[in-house]
Order: C-alpha cells, then sequence, then structure tokens
C-alpha cells in the first residue's frame, strides 16, 4: 500500500495539472507553458539542495505534489496545441483496417434478426450505429450502456481467450516471455483495430503494465497499474481528460482497486461459499464501481441506473459468455463452416440479453 501510495502522491497531482493545462489551452487563456515548464524545475531543484536534510516529510511530499502538478500543465497545454489524432501511421491504418473487415463479416453472417449483429457488432468492434433505437434505449435505461461500449470488460475477456489458448506453450520461463509478447501483441491490435479510444486503450496499459509486472517480478497490485496507466496516457493523450469515457474508465478501476475489497470482506470467506459467494463477490463489485462512477455519470448523462445490481448480474456474466461465442461463430462463419446449430445460438444469447434488459428497463 506504501507504494501505491506514494505513486498516487506524484500521479493525481499531475492528472490535476494536466486537466488544469487542457482547460487553460481550450479557453485561450494567456499562461505561458515556458514559465510553467521552467516554474516545475524549481521543487525537484530544491530537493536536491543540502538544505533538504532538514525538511520535514510532509513538506517534502507537498513539493513532490507541487512539481507534479506543474509538470502535469505543461503536459495539458502542449499536448493539447500538438496533440494529431491517435489513429495514424502504417500500423495503425492496418489495423484499422481489420476492424473494418470485422464488421463487414459480422455483417455476412445470416442471423434472422437484424439487432442480433447489430449488437455484437458493437460488441466485439464498438461500432454501435446500426443499434436500433428501442435496444439502445433498453440498454440505457436498464444501467447496461456499458455492455455495448468497449471498455476493460471486453478486452478482459478478449485476454482471457488468448491465455487459454497460449497455454499448452506451457509455464517455462521462455514459454511465459513468448505467451506475454503474444498476448500484448494481440490486444494491442485489437485495441487499434477498434479506434483505441480512452477506455479501451486504458485497458491495454493495464494488460502491458501487468504482464511487464509479472515477467519483471515487480509489484502488480491494481492500484499501482491504475496509477501507472493514467500517468501514461495522459502523458501520450492529455486531451482524454476530457473524455467521458477515460474519467469512467478509471473511476470504476479505482472502485475496483480500493473499495471493493472492503466490500467483500465485510462478508468473510464468501469466495468459498459457492453460487452465494459468486453473487456477493460480484455484487461488491458492482456497487464499488457505481459508487465511484455514479457522480461522473451523472454530471454526463444525468442518469442513475436504479437497477445496476440486478442489470451487472445478469449482463455482465452473458456478456462473458455472448463475446467468445460470438468470435468463434465469426471465424467459423470466415471461413464457410460454422454450423447453423453455432449461429442460432449465438443469436439465442443475444436475444437473451435483450430481452432481459428490456425487462428491467420496465420495471
Amino acid at each position: 500500500m506504501k507504494v501505491d501510495g506514494d505513486i498516487a502522491g506524484f500521479v493525481l497531482p499531475f492528472a490535476a495539472g494536466v486537466t488544469a493545462g487542457v482547460l487553460s489551452a481550450h479557453f485561450h487563456e494567456p499562461v505561458s507553458s515556458g514559465m510553467i515548464m521552467t516554474a516545475s524545475l524549481l521543487p525537484p531543484l530544491y530537493l536536491t539542495h543540502p538544505s533538504r536534510r532538514r525538511l520535514d516529510g510532509r513538506i517534502t511530499i507537498i513539493i513532490i505534489a507541487i512539481s507534479a502538478f506543474l509538470c502535469g500543465m505543461v503536459t495539458g497545454i502542449t499536448g493539447s496545441h500538438i496533440s494529431v489524432s491517435g489513429i495514424s501511421g502504417l500500423a495503425e491504418s492496418k489495423a484499422i483496417l481489420l476492424g473494418k473487415s470485422m464488421q463487414e463479416a459480422i455483417d455476412s453472417i445470416p442471423f434472422t434478426s437484424d439487432g442480433t449483429g447489430a449488437i455484437i457488432k458493437a460488441l466485439l468492434t464498438g461500432e454501435r450505429s446500426d443499434i436500433p433505437p428501442y435496444v439502445a434505449e433498453a440498454f440505457r435505461a436498464s444501467g447496461a450502456s456499458h455492455i455495448l461500449a468497449l471498455s476493460g470488460l471486453h478486452l478482459g475477456i478478449i485476454y482471457g481467450i488468448i491465455r487459454r489458448i497460449l497455454t499448452p506453450i506451457g509455464n517455462s520461463s521462455a514459454a511465459l516471455r513468448i505467451q506475454s509478447c503474444i498476448v500484448i501483441l494481440s490486444c494491442g491490435i485489437y485495441t487499434m483495430a477498434t479506434g483505441a479510444g480512452p477506455s479501451i486503450a486504458r485497458a491495454f496499459l493495464f494488460i502491458l503494465l501487468g504482464e511487464t509486472s509479472a515477467l519483471s517480478g515487480r509489484s502488480r497490485s491494481t492500484g499501482t497499474i491504475l496509477m501507472g496507466a493514467m500517468l501514461i496516457q495522459l502523458t501520450v493523450s492529455p486531451e482524454s481528460i476530457r473524455s467521458a469515457g477515460f474519467q469512467l474508465s478509471y473511476a470504476a478501476m479505482a472502485g475496483i482497486a480500493y473499495l471493493y475489497p472492503r466490500i467483500r470482506n465485510l462478508w468473510p470467506g464468501a469466495e468459498k461459499d459457492g453460487i452465494i459467494g459468486w453473487i456477493w463477490n460480484s455484487a461488491s463489485m458492482s456497487i464499488a464501481c457505481q459508487v465511484t462512477t455514479g457522480p461522473i455519470a451523472w454530471l454526463w448523462f444525468r442518469t442513475f441506473p436504479q437497477h445496476f445490481l440486478l442489470t451487472n448480474l445478469l449482463a455482465i456474466p452473458l456478456a462473458g459468455i455472448i463475446i467468445p461465442v460470438s468470435l468463434s461463430t465469426l471465424i467459423l462463419n470466415t471461413f464457410g463452416i460454422c454450423p447453423d446449430i453455432m449461429i442460432k445460438a449465438t443469436e439465442a444469447l443475444v436475444n437473451m440479453l435483450s430481452a432481459a434488459l428490456e425487462i428491467i428497463s420496465t420495471m
């Protein structure tokens, strides 16, 4: 926890500085990034001075926080002026073409309902424009809109599928390194293919940092990875801090990192209590995420899902089944060997999800 606290002591002021810098640049206020950059160098220079040994620990923390805030302001101001589209370059262009090819391949699957393909397209590629209005409203009213927006949930499921496929490689040091490289490369390509939005980019950074930490034997606590991912993402793309997806994604992970363990531990040994324990753990995570994301969602959308607990207990497990089944159907259909029973099973699962959410939305 001390490591988490030390990292947070720099990253959170840095994020606040990025916010101030981005807003300052956005409103064209007369702020000199050169002056701020010079000022940001003074606190660390002061900390290296011989008199630093006489400083109180709390003063040192304050100086570091000020320095982080000023560095964040410089990043926010300069990033707002020089930032370009995050999707550029030959490799990324190829990845985007792959994403469009996936969408076309999904459209070619002979589902009986257009809504089925539209939902699967949203779940696998993030493209939601084809979803019928009544389906989109059911997802929104039931509090399941996050299921359709590509995020850590989706990339986490993809990550799990790839990990399971790579299991036969073995558990030796060399095999683990090979697995990590394949996982990072595959998830990176998928992230770019789906547009590399702030939420899924955060999820990819979690995978990248988690795999790197595991291979190097370093700490891989959720809190440490959360702060590291935020620092990297804001440095590379400071404007993303103004995105609802960025804010909700990091707020949800903060709830999982810091609130979820405390809520879960209100029932000691719940993980050993079978289905009841699973329900408690799932409910604990849902409550933790709602506590941290609820205020942000209200500020952005002026809505608060009353039945979020029931929705997440039903929708997330179903999404965890639908995504790998849909991927299997997509791959088999692309090669022309997908049996009708597979297509019907996929459609039945999607219809089950839609029907459940429609019922919840009318409660």
